[in-house]
């Protein structure tokens, strides 16, 4: 994994937003899918919104997203090996770049047809301990006429991002303004925060 962590990284350091394929591998990637899946078909998935951790308001015309949170709690063999790929890529952080990243958060996420999240930081205003945001993909065979890119607002201009399976993207949580454009059809990922205490 160190080479997809490398790449992460270093295209990171380059543009100011990592890019790696196959940061998810094929085989957990698709359990992760189903996941999602079977908990969108069990009406489990909650409708997002925007605020902090106390305060989180939905507003369908800023974003129109559905989440659900993953947690070791619950003992999914599938989440549990997401999070052990995820503890090794922060303590390679660490140990590399030096960022002092002591936890992290991740949901589940699922645009529906027809869905969007307008331009945003994810940093909030009141709390400073998301430090990088991280999205990995979980859409097989996605075509650029299926829309749902990310659009990342650089200072130079705009760059798009097809959410294609096994993608990962990274990025400072506080630098970079984001969107996520019109999906044509249902589009799915983890997406989630490096943070600091």
């Amino acid at each position: 994994m160190e080479k997809i962590f490398n790449t992460l990284i270093d295209s990171f350091i380059e543009d100011k937003v990592g890019i790696a394929d196959l940061f998810l591998n094929e085989n957990l990637s698709g359990h992760l899918k189903n996941n999602l899946t079977r908990l969108y078909q069990g009406n489990q998935l909650l409708s997002a919104g925007t605020g902090n951790e106390t305060i989180v308001v939905p507003d369908k015309l800023f974003r129109s997203d559905r989440i659900y949170w993953l947690d070791r709690s619950h003992n999914d063999p599938h989440e549990n090996a997401f999070f052990d790929l995820m503890d090794c890529f922060v303590s390679y952080l660490n140990s590399t770049c030096y960022t002092g990243i002591t936890g992290y958060e991740f949901h589940y996420t699922l645009y529906e047809k027809g869905s969007f999240y307008k331009k945003h930081l994810d940093q909030f205003r009141t709390n400073t301990s998301r430090q990088y945001s991280m999205i990995m993909y979980l859409n097989a065979d996605w075509q650029l006429a299926d829309g749902g890119e990310l659009c990342v607002h650089h200072t130079n201009g705009l760059q798009n991002i097809p959410p294609m399976d096994g993608k990962s993207v990274f990025f400072k949580s506080s630098e970079l303004e984001h969107e996520v454009l019109v999906t044509n059809k249902p589009r799915m990922s983890i997406t989630g925060w490096l943070k600091v205490d």
